[in-house]
């Protein structure tokens, strides 16, 4: 061994034993461990940062942008709202969230896939009267299992292709991956739907996540076309019976009325009066294809509570909200609370001129004691309300300032936008045929995409960066050089020489099961893109000995590093769901271990077949 292999090894044992430990976030100790190797001459000053300019690294961050994309639009929940079932046992529910899971994960961030469908699980889990745990462990482990389908699905297959690419073969193509990580995702699913949720322990959440603000009541309108107009007010309960939301009032020429005629036919204009939980008001709203009432600018002549002296304030308002609404893709939704001593207490949304003078919009109230079927905007506030308003984040702090008004948390509301929906995912869906076809590079193809977002103002300019995950980003940029010390040292020659004659015996059967192994190990421990940087230059210096084919052991990576079940550290996604389903540490081994063991048994003899060594 050489002094520089030497080096190298006690970096990567020391970057390893920092990754166990926990106490620093993983990017930091990438860095650290790139400028350990810059400082003792394993990379070279001027090849330091390289990384960051990295294919993989630039793809990465442009699939984020879109995934965020395509959640701010509601593409993915029009999605989910077709393909769950509405009313259906555990064993469906499960099978239909975790394949939607893994559908998901294989073309956008499998933290987002997860992120989106959580509410819908403990929703689900609500329902059916189960632990959230016993829908939230299949859930996330499904998004794990179809990010190794696709190219872009999850990190290390980027990183695996572009090590295939360094080595002279070219990169692997988005569907390259299919073959075989389909056919893991799909046993895998089948696996957790007939027999693996029911291992997964039954823990019961203590306390509550966040503020809980009840149920808000809003107003919508039926506007033409829609899906509500022309059907009877009970079929449109029936629809809304399945969101756990309901109609509490109506409003039609003026007239409200606060126990409609259940035979009662909508028709355009109509307004209703809706009470539903906060994560539910998009997938209300899209179910009927209503418009919230409070976004439509209001004319004097559509609330009675109008005065005449009130006509030239409505006209300059509509001139007002004219020139400002250009900019209304940076709006954003925010709740607030009203406080005991706020100066809002006992006045209305009208009789403050809210548009006129913030330029935001009071979508909906949530009130603890009693309903209202007042108009929104004619509705007075009272000590403790929680209202949903939706401004650009300047004007909304402003007016919670003047009227002593607290900012709750940031949680998932959002209100869809049916056309935009459908234009991100015909972007993304382009962005995915034009790298498959390899008419442009991964790279290339979605960061084309992530510039359409931004010129068709799908991703605000201001929310742009912040949907990239920064500390993964710079995790990949530090530990490609790094992996590529260890082949320029020689220690990945080393190292899988020993492996290969004291453990494989030199069988590239052998080989090929050991490093899957070996990196699905390493996963459930370490970040599986760290892991996947580390590995695939063992497993192209194993092929390089053997003589065998390096595509064979370089997949082989990529499935072992997507498959980290075994603890909620492995993944992202797995310590998503350790506080909502109120997991322990040693809770995911029992779902994890019989899924790690069917992903080696079902993935070898595929590897074999499709990538003959």
């Amino acid at each position: 061994m050489t002094q520089d292999q030497g080096l190298i090894y006690a970096i990567l044992a020391a970057t390893m034993g920092l990754f166990l430990w926990g106490r620093w976030r993983h990017d930091i100790v990438a860095l650290g461990a790139l400028l350990a190797c810059v400082i003792t001459g394993l990379v070279p000053d001027q090849e330091a940062f390289t990384g960051f300019g990295h294919p993989a690294v630039i793809t990465v961050a442009c699939v984020l942008v879109l995934s965020f994309g395509l959640q701010r639009t509601g593409a993915v929940d029009a999605m989910a709202q077709r393909v769950l079932p509405a009313n259906a046992g555990p064993m469906l529910s499960i099978a239909a969230l975790t394949g939607l899971g893994a559908v998901l994960s294989a073309f956008m961030n499998n933290v987002g896939a997860l992120a989106l469908l959580m509410p819908i699980a403990l929703k689900i889990a609500s329902k059916q009267e189960l632990p959230p745990g016993r829908l939230l462990m299949p859930l996330a482990f499904g998004t794990i299992l179809g990010g190794m389908t696709t190219l872009i699905g999850t990190p290390p297959n980027l990183i695996v292709s572009s090590f295939r690419a360094q080595s002279g073969a070219g990169p692997f193509a988005m569907f390259d991956f299919s073959p075989v990580g389909v056919a893991v995702a799909l046993t895998g699913v089948l696996f957790i739907t007939l027999i693996g949720w029911r291992l997964v322990p039954r823990r019961e959440v203590v306390g509550v996540a966040s503020f809980d603000t009840g149920t808000y009541i809003t107003e919508a309108r039926v506007k033409e076309g829609a899906k509500a107009e022309g059907k009877s007010l009970r079929e449109v309960e029936q629809l809304l019976e399945e969101a756990d939301a309901q109609v509490v009032g109506m409003v039609r020429n003026k007239l409200r009325l606060s126990a409609p005629n259940p035979r009662r036919i909508l028709q355009v204009d109509d307004v209703l009066v809706i009470e539903a939980e906060p994560e539910v008001l998009g997938e209300v709203l899209s179910k009927l294809g209503l418009k919230l009432e409070a976004a439509k600018k209001p004319s004097p002549d559509e609330d009675e509570e109008h005065e005449d002296s009130q006509d030239e304030d409505a006209a300059a308002e509509s001139k007002t909200e004219e020139k400002k609404d250009s900019n209304s893709d940076d709006r954003v939704l925010q709740e607030l609370l009203v406080r005991p001593d706020s100066q809002l207490i006992g006045l209305s949304a009208s009789n403050i001129r809210l548009r006129h003078r913030y330029n935001i919009n009071l979508l909906a109230i949530s009130r603890q004691s009693h309903r209202s079927i007042k108009r929104l905007r004619s509705t007075l506030f009272e000590r403790g309300d929680v209202l949903l308003m939706q401004g650009e984040p300047a004007d909304i702090s402003d007016f919670a300032s003047d009227y002593a008004c607290v900012p709750l948390a940031d949680r998932a509301i959002s209100i869809p936008n049916p056309a935009q929906a459908s234009f991100a995912a015909g972007v993304m869906l382009l962005a995915v045929i034009l790298a498959a076809f390899g008419v442009l590079s991964a790279a290339v193809a979605f960061a084309a995409g992530v510039l359409v977002f931004m010129v068709a103002r799908i991703v605000p300019l201001r929310l742009l960066y912040q949907s990239i995950d920064w500390p993964v980003i710079v995790l990949l940029g530090a530990m490609i050089p790094v992996a590529g010390a260890m082949s320029a040292t020689g220690a990945a020659d080393l190292l899988a020489r020993l492996l290969m004659e004291h453990v494989a015996q030199g069988n590239p059967v052998v080989v090929l099961t050991l490093i899957l192994v070996v990196t699905m190990t390493l996963s459930d421990f370490m970040n599986n893109a760290a892991t996947a940087a580390v590995m695939c230059q063992i497993a192209l210096s194993a092929a390089s000995q053997l003589g065998v084919n390096p595509d064979s052991l370089l997949m082989a990576v990529a499935i072992g590093a997507s498959c980290s079940f075994l603890t909620p550290i492995g993944h992202q996604n797995n310590t998503l769901i350790l506080s909502p389903g109120g997991f322990r540490f040693g809770d995911y081994w029992r779902l994890g271990l019989p899924m790690e063991i069917i992903v080696v048994l079902v993935s070898v003899p595929l590897l074999l077949l499709v990538w003959p060594l």
